[in-house]
């Protein structure tokens, strides 16, 4: 009787761990679901760059794979009158803005979005 429930407990392991792996195969292990289906892109209907007077440019941390640059793109562009635009390699976002930008307001949206704002400065005005 002993050896029947240690087998089925061992097939219970085994069952688990195959089914993780599987998991892992179609949807993969990145830090934020990279083999998921990605959110959908926020685009901005407004893409000439002479809209946009006011340019900032800020450091963040925390982005590590494309899902992360969508994610914290998205949340801005979602704004009204705002472009940005992510460098994953630089950890960095270019932000255009029709109007100048409360600098905290930026921070804020991109701490909301799940990323660490770490310095922001005025390109252009």
């Amino acid at each position: 009787m002993g050896n029947i429930i240690i087998i089925v407990i061992l097939l219970l392991i085994v069952l688990f761990a195959v089914k993780s792996v599987i998991h892992r195969i179609r949807h993969g292990s990145a830090c934020c679901g990279e083999r998921d289906a990605a959110e959908k892109k926020v685009k901005v209907s407004d893409k000439n760059k002479a809209h946009y007077p006011f340019e900032y440019l800020m450091q963040v941390d925390g982005m590590r794979c494309s899902n992360c640059v969508r994610r914290v793109e998205n949340a801005l562009n979602s704004l009204d009158g705002l472009w940005a635009k992510a460098n994953l390699e630089k950890k960095e976002l270019s932000i255009l803005a029709k109007n100048q930008m409360d600098e905290e307001a930026l921070k804020k949206t991109v701490l909301d979005a799940g990323y660490t704002p770490l310095s922001i400065e005025i390109v252009k005005k």
